[in-house]
């Protein structure tokens, strides 16, 4: 740890508060709320933002959450979160972090901490007054900002403005010693080198996740995926995917991974058409044919993850960028909406350049139909004579397939009589 110095409060008096007018979740009310419960059990200056929403404010990047770091003991916290009739939840209370949940929205209120002793996995604290040791057991340069509520910066590290300002993804001191505190840094690194990076990557960083990547196998599977997917969740995550890849370490996650061509084209595609970042689909685009239950279940993802993943491997029926009309439509009723369009996009990463216009018209098809509800139902079989059971399904599937080789342009007066015609058929 870097020896405790006073903090570095931009010189030139820099702010997150431009031509006078402050962030919206600065000046957010329940923001308000929040600080003014912390100040009132504490004095002026006990609390400041940290970490991302100061980060995204100066980057330029949407704030999602607004992360609080305090001099308050988390009971203290829990007292002023109280007094304030503020509700509160204690997430990590072990490791100082009280949530504050105001309409909804959360606010981890964290008290300045230093390690005591880490494992690569674990970490025990202790709490400490001291802004600078609190900066410092931190993983990025650019992580280690903050701001008071006046919108004042601190940059405890001296070089984690000008970081963010310059798209630098650079450890806090020694990036041996803080990858070997917690080995999910590394993941961590590319991910946030895919986010804010520009240019090369520091080569410190880099050799220091290539020399420990074999430790993170021995994260918890749940931790790895939560990182992979904000990763894959980048605009373009091309370049540290590839730089990942170069060191070892997207193996070690993803052993099963044999190119990263479908992935890369996949991107390009999405950049190119302005689709949204789809970090699932980048995530199946990543693996080889016929891993994705094994690999869904191995990182542990949830059920609507792992039937995604599967279904977008899926063979049957084939998605081809000739197909007609007709047979996208017939996909489309038959996968739905959401595994067709996922085909579509892996096809269309894995063809030729030259194929594009018809990948391009396959996909407006399968966003924009949206298939039809059968014409007539089971109860229409039933009230045809049939008595209930197994034969009304049958019955009803004839009928089915029939509407759909008619290319579901047939009504429900069409579709009930041709019920008629295949229960002529039976009888006869």
């Amino acid at each position: 740890m870097a020896a405790s110095r006073p903090d570095i409060s931009n010189p030139d008096g820099l702010s997150l508060i431009q031509a006078g007018k402050a962030p919206a979740w600065m000046t957010d009310r329940r923001t308000l709320a929040v600080i003014a419960a912390l100040e009132a059990k504490g004095l002026a200056g006990c609390a400041r933002f940290v970490g991302g929403c100061v980060r995204n404010t100066i980057t330029g990047h949407p704030v999602a959450d607004v992360d609080i770091a305090t001099t308050l003991t988390p009971d203290a916290v829990i007292e002023a979160l109280t007094a304030a009739e503020l509700c509160w939840v204690p997430t990590g209370i072990e490791h100082g972090t009280v949530t504050a949940i105001i309409e909804g929205r959360p606010f981890e209120i964290t008290t300045l901490r230093r390690d005591v002793s880490t494992d690569g996995r674990n970490a025990t604290v202790a709490f400490t007054l001291n802004w600078d040791e609190d900066a410092y057991r931190r993983d990025f340069r650019l992580n280690a900002l903050y701001a008071d509520p006046a919108g004042r910066l601190f940059d405890p590290t001296g070089e984690g403005l000008s970081d963010a300002r310059a798209g630098r993804v650079v450890f806090v001191g020694e990036a041996m010693a803080r990858v070997h505190e917690d080995y999910l840094r590394i993941l961590r690194f590319f991910r946030f080198q895919a986010w804010y990076g520009k240019g090369e990557a520091d080569a410190t960083a880099v050799a220091a996740c290539q020399a420990l990547k074999d430790m993170l196998t021995g994260l918890a599977a749940e931790r790895i995926a939560k990182e992979v997917l904000k990763l894959l969740a980048a605009v373009d995550p091309r370049p540290s995917v590839s730089l990942m890849a170069q060191t070892g370490a997207l193996a070690t996650v993803l052993p099963e991974l044999t190119t990263l061509d479908r992935f890369e084209r996949l991107v390009a595609n999405e950049v190119d058409q302005r689709i949204e970042p789809d970090a699932e689909l980048r995530l199946a685009a990543l693996l080889s044919d016929g891993t994705a239950k094994a690999i869904a279940e191995r990182l542990r993802l949830s059920n609507a993850q792992k039937a995604r993943l599967i279904a977008a491997e899926g063979k049957s029926p084939r998605i081809d960028s000739r197909m007609s009309g007709p047979e996208a439509r017939r996909a489309v009723y038959g996968l739905g909406q959401g595994t067709f369009t996922d085909r579509v996009k892996l096809g269309w990463a894995a063809d030729s350049p030259a194929a594009a216009p018809q990948w391009r018209a396959l996909l407006a098809l399968g966003e924009t139909w949206a298939p039809p509800t059968m014409p007539i139902t089971g109860a229409d079989v039933t009230a045809a004579g049939v008595p209930p059971g197994p034969r009304v399904g049958a019955i009803l599937r004839q009928v089915e397939f029939w509407w759909i080789d008619q290319d579901f342009t047939s009504d429900r007066d069409q579709a009930q009589e041709r019920l008629k015609v295949v229960l002529k058929g039976m009888i006869a």
